[in-house]
This record gives structure tokens, C-alpha cells and sequence, in this order.
């Protein structure tokens, strides 16, 4: 059975900006993430990353910009042990309607097929009401995680959801692992 851990960018891997992330430099981990990522690894699952990144769209970076971002994520996560399977973006601005900007299913669908996955085989891990709406629509199990926009989005919640949460990626990699080990 494939297991695939599909990841948000922005607010789940990296911190976060307001004016987007628009150069290498501005580009720097959360605590913990990078690690997160290599664990993920050791124990067999596939991680691949699917991001809206809007910003090329828009015409505030370019996609080589956004090659650089990557390439550094792709170096630093290295370093540590940890590598990426795939990492998939939506460049469009949102008024482009396009089927690949989350909150639509597309981008995470095309990441299954990618990994020759079913969606009972994978979930997704974001900080945004869009990204639970997108995993939901690809059938996917919505993790959030409470970095980012991760505690503002948990708070919109319904009481009764029955979305798992966790303060960060490195306690997602915990909860996930020791279930997994049966600890």
C-alpha cells in the first residue's frame, strides 16, 4: 500500500508572508519542518508538495524566482536527510478559474496520479480553509496544522469537525509515526 503525505508550502513548511514569498532569501523553514519532512522519508512515505503560488500570476516574481524558492527548500531539506518526491504549484491568479488552484481538487488529483496513489492512501497537510476544501474534493483526509494561518483557519472550524490538528509539522510527524509504530 503507497502512502503519500502531500504538503501546503506557505505556512506549513516555510514561514509565511503576507506579500508572498518572492526570492530564495525570503524563503525560511519553520522549526521542526525540514526534519518532519526526513522522517516522513525514513519511514517509507512518499511527500510531495502541492502550493498555489499566485504570485507568478500576478506578475510579482517569476517562475525562475519560484525555481530558486524551490531549489533552496530542495537544498536545505538535503542537508538534513529529507528530499521531496515532487513538488507541484498552481502558477494562476485566481480569477483565471483554472482546475489546479486549491481550493479545486486538481493539483492534489494530479499528485496521486503521480505517485500511483488512491486518495485512502494519502493526506493533505495545510494552514487554510482552501486547502481542507481541497483535500476534501480529491477525497483526501485534511490534516491542519496550527502554523501560519493554521490557528485562525482551526477557529472557523465547526465544533463538530473531525479534522485531526496539530500545533506544527514536526507534531504531525509524531502523531502520524506513532500511530504507524502503534506507540
Amino acid at each position: 500500500m503507497s502512502r503519500v503525505i502531500l504538503l501546503d508550502r506557505d505556512g506549513v513548511i516555510n514561514v509565511d508572508s503576507p506579500d508572498y514569498i518572492k526570492t530564495a532569501d525570503e524563503w525560511q523553514p519553520i522549526p521542526g519542518s525540514l526534519d518532519a519532512i526526513r522522517r516522513f522519508n525514513a519511514a517509507g512515505y512518499k511527500v510531495g508538495v502541492c502550493t498555489n503560488q499566485s504570485g507568478v500570476g500576478r506578475g510579482l516574481m517569476s517562475a525562475t524566482a519560484l525555481s530558486r524558492i524551490h531549489a533552496k527548500m530542495a537544498r536545505e531539506l538535503d542537508r538534513c536527510g529529507g528530499w521531496l518526491d515532487a513538488v507541484l504549484f498552481c502558477p494562476h491568479a485566481p480569477e483565471v478559474g483554472c482546475s489546479c488552484r486549491k481550493p479545486a481538487p486538481g493539483m492534489l488529483r494530479d499528485a496521486l496520479v503521480a505517485f500511483a496513489a488512491s486518495p485512502e492512501d494519502a493526506c493533505f497537510v495545510g494552514d487554510s480553509e482552501r486547502d481542507l476544501q481541497a483535500a476534501l474534493a480529491a477525497t483526501i483526509e485534511p490534516l491542519l496544522v496550527r502554523t501560519g494561518n493554521g490557528t485562525l483557519t482551526e477557529q472557523t472550524l465547526p465544533q463538530d469537525h473531525n479534522i485531526r490538528c496539530f500545533d506544527d509539522l514536526a507534531a504531525l510527524a509524531d502523531g502520524l509515526l506513532d500511530d504507524q509504530t502503534g506507540a
